[in-house]
């Protein structure tokens, strides 16, 4: 019953922006921390960016941190992840996920996927140079 869906990729040129969507169904949204992994081919999946569920605390990768905000709506049960400055190598596949309930962990585990109990099935994002 629990739906994550992730939208807005697409193809842009380096130096561009993005913003993903993911929104998500069936489970209490606001005690559910969040977070978006991206797998590039040939590659592991890897965090890019988190947020707690009360939208305190946010988290990046060193290589998301300045260019990538991530921000979530509780009413809209969505989070987003705004992209700037786009390069060649941000591009992968990205994945919404959503942590335990009230996960009071999540400070300390939010980079790694088994703290993820919902996953969607991806939006493709290419970078062109």
């Amino acid at each position: 019953q629990v739906r994550v869906v992730e939208s807005g990729g697409g193809l842009v040129q380096a130096g561009g922006s993005l913003r993903l969507s993911c929104a998500a169904s069936g489970l209490t949204f606001s005690t559910h921390a969040m977070a978006w992994f991206r797998q590039a081919p040939g590659k592991e999946r890897e965090f890019v960016s988190g947020i707690t569920w009360s939208g305190v605390n946010t988290y990046y990768s060193d290589s998301a941190k300045g260019r990538f905000t991530i921000s979530r709506d509780n009413v809209k049960n969505t989070v987003y992840l705004q992209m700037n400055s786009l390069k060649p190598e941000d591009t992968a596949v990205y994945y919404c996920a959503a942590a335990n309930t009230r996960s009071p962990y999540y400070s300390r585990s939010y980079s790694r996927p088994p703290e993820y109990d919902y996953w969607g099935q991806g939006t493709q994002v290419t970078v062109s140079a």
